[in-house]
């Protein structure tokens, strides 16, 4: 693996669509005592339910500590990968590379800086070092070279990419002062279109109301195809999560993509507010002498977050009336594939859903 300095959208590389062909899939098992209740367990259960319905169409590595391994392996199919690879938490989406390809089909990874959604001014969590040497692991792992970003702080999860040069992201993630306070916006828009091979930022003001990742784009939008996306929304009146979702609606009804397009946008229903019992927060450890969630307290649902394998979308429910409607409307969007639904609350509990989880490989050449 070669380490490289140089800018990625000179070199000719770019960040390809999570709709394109993927080589695999990889996720990190869950093993953290103040994200994932009573052990995790149940959180495993259903992580393994995601991993298998995954590993029908693409390869799937599961990286897991040492003290774990054995637990992993045991849990997962055969077909499945585990290796043993030390982290702080088990957030692929944001800890791992993100990976790049250029038009002959060669891959790099880019690796940025990672600091627990925030550092010292609102990260979850300290040390996050085992996280932010994650992407360089991941890279050898992979045999893929990769792009040395770490003067940058920039998580998986707060970037959509349509493959033709638009990069979807939120103010209130990448604006926060826990990212590159040091940067103005202009700054941080023109690192990402050197970083991941952009012509145009959309910046969504909003998103998923109490997302203690600063409101991440995974959750509360994605790219359905270029020109096309799907919008989290809610008009429920008296949920502070409406006026955000018309924050997003407007600005996007205004937006042109790289290629000078209107966007077309679905509305995806949210499911009604959920919350944290007192019987969950129980099982969290605690973070620095704190509890890590207190009953009542709202969670950022989103069926948004979703992952696309190569065959299948796969995606949260939330024992919802809203299940089979949202189900319903990314089948009519991803005619191609198959939706598969599952049962998330654990995962959710832990702060994240099935997208925050993993992180796809493209297919290509190194």
């Amino acid at each position: 693996m070669q380490t490289l300095y140089s800018s990625p959208k000179q070199d000719g590389f770019y960040y390809p669509a999570e709709a394109a062909p993927h080589q695999g899939c990889l996720l990190i098992w869950p093993h953290r005592g103040d994200s994932w209740s009573y052990g995790g367990y149940a959180a495993r259960e259903t992580f393994v339910k995601i991993c298998e319905a995954i590993a029908q169409s693409e390869e799937v590595t599961v990286c897991a500590p040492a003290a774990q391994y054995d637990n992993a392996r045991l849990a997962l199919p055969d077909h499945i990968r585990v290796v043993e690879l030390s982290s702080d938490d088990s957030w692929a989406r944001d800890t791992a590379p993100i990976f790049l390809i250029d038009g002959q089909g060669r891959r790099r990874g880019a690796d940025f800086d990672f600091n627990a959604w925030g550092g010292l001014y609102n990260g979850c969590y300290f040390p996050w070092d085992l996280d932010r040497h994650l992407g360089r692991k991941v890279c050898d792992l992979y045999s893929i070279d990769r792009y040395d970003l770490q003067d940058f702080v920039l998580e998986g999860g707060s970037i959509h990419s349509d493959g033709e040069g638009t990069l979807l992201t939120t103010a209130a993630c990448l604006l926060s002062p826990g990212r590159n306070p040091s940067l103005s916006q202009q700054e941080i828009e023109q690192k990402l279109l050197d970083c991941l091979g952009g012509e145009t930022v959309l910046w969504l003001p909003r998103g998923i109301y109490n997302d203690e990742t600063d409101e991440h784009v995974d959750n509360v939008a994605a790219f359905v195809k270029p020109g096309e996306m799907v919008l989290s929304w809610t008009e429920e009146e008296g949920d502070p999560q409406s006026p955000l979702c018309q924050e997003n609606w407007e600005y996007l009804q205004a937006a042109r993509d790289a290629k000078g397009r209107k966007l077309k946008v679905h509305k995806l229903p949210l499911p009604k507010p959920v919350t944290v019992s007192e019987e969950e927060c129980r099982g969290l450890d605690c973070v620095d002498g704190k509890p890590a969630r207190t009953p009542g307290e709202r969670l950022a649902a989103s069926y948004a977050n979703f992952y696309l394998s190569n065959k299948n979308v796969i995606m949260p429910a939330f024992g919802d009336p809203m299940d089979e409607v949202a189900a319903n409307i990314l089948a009519d969007c991803f005619l191609e594939r198959t939706v598969i639904q599952i049962p998330t609350r654990e995962i959710l509990l832990g702060g994240g859903n099935i997208h925050c989880l993993t992180q796809q490989i493209p297919a290509g050449i190194d």
